[in-house]
């Protein structure tokens, strides 16, 4: 008897699906960064200047939760980007996990500086399908506000999250294709997180200036801001005039972590596999961990197996 209710069970189960009506699918962020950070947890990831199809493979099955675009500093190409997108799109993946939910969240890290419009590049790489926009030299709270604004699509009537009033214009086909979304599903996903919660874009706004720095507490205040994100290896010693392992820049440092913790945003920077677990402890939640190309470097590799293992 038993048996046979299992049997009529399933064949009831298929006889409703087969009228179209599937199962509800499990509601995730898309962005993996973002899923993670809800739950309170950190990420770990690393950048690339290698942007070749099997570079991208690698990085998607790596483990690290997210991959920066270096074009801050490396030619600026949109095709370069829609090629690395779609290698990164691992099927497998998607397969294993069983909904759309991206195996490894795509940033690019852009040229223009806060002081410079970011507008025109923040909406090309979007609609190609980027989860999470990098600004470099982010001076003020004015600049952030801008950043944030040129990542928001202008607030619908009756929306409860108008400001920073947003000003991209809509044509992102691509995203759709590459996260498979309808045009309303992704509108909905389409905003920064926490700002919104359904959002599944990252702002994340690079101190790495002496100016930023006195400023960081305005700048953090911005609402849509994501993230800070500390440059401790170049500009910001340049800044103070200083080198990279000064005592300055590690004060630096605590002090953009202590303005982050204040106002609720999280805190980012750069790690290695002798200071991964102390970053963790104190309180980073997002971890550049070094380089890939042609596969991680044994540095990144190294720092993402500890990294892993203090967060176990």
């Amino acid at each position: 008897m038993r048996y046979v209710a299992v049997v009529v069970g399933l064949l009831l189960v298929g006889t409703v699906i087969g009228r179209g009506q599937e199962p509800a699918p499990k509601s995730v962020h898309l962005n993996p960064v973002v899923e993670k950070w809800a739950q309170g947890n950190a990420v770990l990831g690393i950048s690339t200047e290698d942007f070749s199809l099997a570079n991208a493979q690698g990085i998607a099955r790596s483990g690290a939760d997210f991959v920066r675009m270096e074009m801050e500093h490396s030619p600026l190409s949109f095709e370069t980007v829609r090629l690395f997108l779609i290698g990164m799109n691992d099927k497998a993946a998607y397969l294993r996990k069983g909904n759309a939910q991206l195996p490894i969240a795509p940033f690019l890290r852009i040229p223009a500086y806060g002081r410079e419009s970011p507008d025109w590049i923040v909406k090309q790489a979007l609609d190609l399908g980027m989860l999470g926009i990098k600004f470099p030299t982010i001076n003020t709270k004015e600049e952030a506000t801008r950043a944030v604004r040129s990542m928001r699509y202008p607030a619908k009537p009756g929306s409860p999250i108008r400001e920073p009033l947003g000003m991209r214009g809509a044509g992102a086909g691509n995203a759709q294709w590459f996260l498979g979304v309808s045009g309303a599903e992704y509108e909905k996903r389409a905003d920064v997180w926490p700002l919104n919660p359904d959002g599944d874009l990252i702002s994340i706004i690079m101190i790495e200036s002496a100016e930023g720095l006195k400023n960081v507490d305005e700048i953090a205040s911005v609402p849509g801001v994501s993230m800070l994100f500390v440059g401790s290896a170049g500009d910001l010693p340049k800044s103070l005039g200083v080198s990279p392992d000064s005592p300055e820049i590690e004060q630096a440092m605590q002090r953009v972590l202590q303005s982050c913790k204040a106002h609720k945003v999280v805190c980012g920077g750069l790690a290695s596999a002798s200071d991964v677990e102390k970053r963790l402890k104190e309180g980073w939640r997002y971890l550049d961990l070094g380089r890939a190309g042609a596969g991680l470097t044994p540095a990144a590799d190294a720092a993402l197996k500890a990294g892993r293992a203090a967060t176990r």
